[in-house]
């Protein structure tokens, strides 16, 4: 199988609400429209996408018919650290203030309207003994 394409579909109650928060905050664009289901693409890389669908739309299974619960989204930018001062004037949660990590990343979490976390990354060096746990081709930085 050859994958073509590949996007995180958040399931919610407010397709709308959704939708913005993402182009506001996350610079992305609607590419398709309805009241069910919107698709979002990045202002900056149109490979970055994004869906939106109102949970209890009839073409998902009805036993799965549930709004998201339990997401991580990881964001790579190349300078967190603006846009967490962006979010931070705009007023969006701050889950984990921006910080370093031994493993390897700068980061901050925030989160969407409906509880989905965000995690800004941008990848650095890792500590030495994190780096041995990496594939030589996969080391950050």
């Amino acid at each position: 199988m050859k994958t073509t394409s590949y996007y995180p579909v958040i399931m919610t109650n407010d397709v709308q609400a959704t939708s913005d928060f993402y182009t506001r905050h996350f610079r992305f664009e609607a590419l398709f429209t309805s009241d069910w289901y919107m698709h979002l693409q990045s202002t900056e890389d149109e490979h970055v996408t994004l869906a939106v669908l109102d949970y209890r739309h009839e073409t998902i299974p009805e036993a799965s018919r549930a709004p998201v619960r339990g997401l991580l989204l990881n964001f790579e930018v190349d300078d967190p650290d603006q846009v967490y001062a962006e979010a931070q004037a705009a007023g969006l949660p701050i889950l984990k203030q921006i910080c370093d990590e031994d493993f390897g990343q700068r980061h901050f979490i925030t989160a969407d309207p409906n509880g989905v976390m965000i995690d800004v990354i941008k990848p650095i060096p890792p500590s030495a003994e994190f780096a041995a746990a990496y594939d030589a081709g996969a080391l950050p930085v």
